[in-house]
């Protein structure tokens, strides 16, 4: 079975066009994913035929469980499909079927080659049931109280197709042992469907330092969509601008939002390697 690497800003996925294949896709998530016996991935990203889109983009975690959306992922999902040549490269929007809806992505070139890409993401979902969180609220969320070990976090709760839950902080965050802390923030109680935790120091309105702990994927170099989260908690609350540039361990994504409509995500695309997958 043919695949490619790929990552965005440091998040990387196996990808593998599977246009005229079926196999048990969970199971092979968990199997490329393993950076010791495997290929080494954040999870297993596949490209599909759809009827409704241009190309549909269906998603598994490292742990094998399905995902509905993936910011970085789905940037790097349209290279591949031109690199594929299942789509062609002069497309100016290309239009994705995923499990949290259809998305527009504007592939950029650079000496003929895609770098980078621009996402509209969708409207945030603030209403935590919607997230979903199982508390007694129907607005936005910011300041839920959760402690876990000796930290005294302060959520703010929204979705992106997939949830979310943010905490400004004050202590680089760096120094939070976030690999502890992570695994049992997703799995809290309060969340139905477990959670992706985001940790974030304010630089500046225009500049935020983010890192992530993704549900069933761990720690991340990069997540688009929490990224995407983050900026929408922090303009809710007045405290960046418009356009924040979010600094994460794997590289910088650029994310607009004015306070209302779709989220606006910019950030690079890169191939690894290709290669064949025995199976």
């Amino acid at each position: 079975m043919d695949f490619t690497k790929m990552h965005g800003a440091g998040n990387d996925y196996v990808f593998i066009n599977a246009t005229n294949l079926n196999y048990n896709w969970s199971s092979l998530s968990i199997q490329v994913s393993n950076r010791h016996t495997g290929i080494g991935s954040d999870g297993l990203i596949l490209l599909l035929n759809s009827e409704v889109a241009d190309i549909k983009m269906t998603m598994f975690n490292a742990d094998g469980s399905e995902g509905k959306m993936c910011g970085n992922g789905i940037r790097c999902l349209v290279k591949f499909a031109i690199d594929e040549g299942v789509i062609p490269k002069n497309n100016n929007s290309v239009s994705v079927e995923t499990l949290s809806g259809i998305l527009s992505v504007k592939p950029i070139f650079e000496n003929n080659i895609m770098i980078k890409a621009i996402v509209s993401m969708g409207e945030p979902i603030l209403n935590p049931k919607d997230v979903p969180v199982s508390i007694d609220q129907t607005q936005f969320v910011s300041n839920y109280p959760m402690k876990i070990n000796d930290y005294n976090f302060k959520l703010a709760f929204v979705s992106m197709g997939n949830p979310h839950a943010v905490s400004i902080l004050k202590e680089p965050i760096e120094k939070v042992p976030l690999e502890i802390i992570g695994p049992i923030a997703e799995k809290h109680n309060i969340f139905p469907e477990r959670i992706n935790f985001e940790i974030v120091n304010i630089i500046s309105k225009d500049y935020v330092k983010l890192r992530v702990w993704e549900r069933g994927s761990g720690l991340t170099m990069a997540c688009g969509t929490g990224a995407c989260a983050t900026v929408v908690a922090l303009k809710l609350q007045n405290l960046v601008n418009n356009s924040v540039e979010v600094e994460l361990p794997g590289g910088n994504l650029n994310i607009t939002w004015p306070g209302n409509g779709p989220v606006i995500m910019e950030g690079p695309v890169k191939t690894v390697f290709e290669g064949q997958l025995f199976i």
